[in-house]
């Protein structure tokens, strides 16, 4: 059974009397522990795609199923648990606070996590050790590098032990060698954790280190297709 189950899957987005249609009939499922990218060219609906599977949207149309439950079935508690708990996300903004270390940035999700306060500090420098960062703890965001920025935002994603990580261009704002840097990164986790990875990229580089690429063109799928990681030459296979 997939982790995410996804038929016919609709968004309009509707501005006075004008309807935009993002969105045409979406339908496939994502297994648990894969490393999807979900590439596309401006429009074509990526990132709203993205927001559903997240939680941050409601599809206007079709089903989304996510651990055997729909979305309409989780109330508004339940859905602001899952993507507290479950899901950790990555984009291309960093959204970093500034002022504030690394530490503390990396901490934030835990405020409303239920975990024991006594247990955020160690979490976090866990979390920050997994990125490679142990070094920055008390450096602030205007002391990093853009590909450090990105490493915290990961290590903020990871704070929780989600189930699935969402990276929405998570090298859109970095030069080429900390992008791929990132990417490193973010496959070692991967490989390591067992976490269910879809990333959002419009960069071939980016994608290659996935083991299935959807390709989206005006709002549908365009191809599916599993291919071995071009980085390491094999897929990671669970």
């Amino acid at each position: 059974m997939a982790l995410m189950e996804v038929r016919d899957l609709e968004k309009t987005y509707q501005d006075e009397d004008v309807a935009t249609r993002v969105l045409k009939g979406i339908t496939l499922d994502i297994s648990e522990g894969e490393f999807l990218a979900i590439m596309g060219p401006s429009g074509s609906g990526k990132s709203t795609l993205l927001h559903i599977l997240g939680f941050l949207e409601k599809p206007s149309d079709g089903s989304y199923r996510f651990d055997d439950r729909t979305v309409d079935e989780y109330t508004e508690q339940e859905v602001a648990r899952v993507r507290n708990k479950k899901f950790g996300f990555i984009f291309q903004s960093f959204n970093l606070l500034p002022r504030t270390t690394v530490l503390e940035n990396v901490k934030l999700p835990l405020l409303y996590s239920g975990v024991r306060e006594e247990l955020w500090e160690e979490k976090a420098k866990q979390a920050i050790e997994r990125v490679g960062l142990s070094h920055r703890l008390d450096f602030e965001p205007s002391q990093l590098s853009g590909g450090e920025k990105q490493r915290v935002a990961i290590a903020r994603a990871l704070v929780n032990d989600p189930q699935v990580i969402f990276a929405d261009e998570p090298t859109g704002n970095l030069d080429s060698k900390s992008g791929e840097l990132v990417m490193e990164t973010i496959q070692r986790l991967h490989a390591g954790m067992g976490n269910t990875v879809i990333l959002i990229t419009h960069e071939t580089y980016t994608a290659e280190y996935a083991q299935r690429i959807v390709r989206l063109y005006d709002g549908q799928v365009e191809s599916d297709v599993k291919v071995a990681n071009r980085r390491t030459g094999k897929a990671f296979v669970k």
